[in-house]
């Protein structure tokens, strides 16, 4: 395990309160629209999303916020929004993490390579709390 980090999910207003962070703790500020998205051009999109962040990211030093706001249709609970994220070196211990933390649980997306990571994976623990397990790509 390389590192853990929190995830947030916002109804909408990630890039309002990311703005709002970098005014609090500084640093570099990074946003990616759904529209920006590979393959996500707006047509395939479902309607209200484009606009909405897939991914932000603030990094001030070796601290890092990452976030994104949910897309519209899917359910969004205050108070359930966020995950913890587990970096890791390779796609082995995405693999081997997600399977044992999923125990009792549920996995919610299967490890699997996307255009930011090497291997990602998602699940809900028996406790019910939201994890993600990633081998991250260089952020282009």
């Amino acid at each position: 395990m390389k590192s853990t980090n929190v995830y947030l999910t916002y109804n909408g207003n990630c890039r309002e309160a990311f703005e709002f962070y970098k005014e609090c703790f500084g640093g570099e500020l990074f946003l990616m629209k759904y529209s920006e998205g590979p393959g996500c051009e707006e047509n395939k999109l479902p309607p209200g999303s484009a606009d909405r962040i897939m991914h932000a990211g603030l990094r001030n030093g070796a601290a890092v916020l990452m976030a994104s706001d949910s897309m519209p249709g899917h359910p969004f609970q205050q108070g359930n929004n966020f995950s913890v994220t587990v970096s890791s070196d390779n796609n082995e211990e995405v693999d081997k993490y997600c399977a044992a933390v999923s125990k009792g649980g549920a996995v919610t997306m299967p490890p699997q390579e996307t255009f930011f990571a090497h291997r990602f994976a998602m699940c809900t623990d028996k406790f019910h709390i939201n994890w993600m397990f990633i081998h991250d790509k260089p952020m282009q």
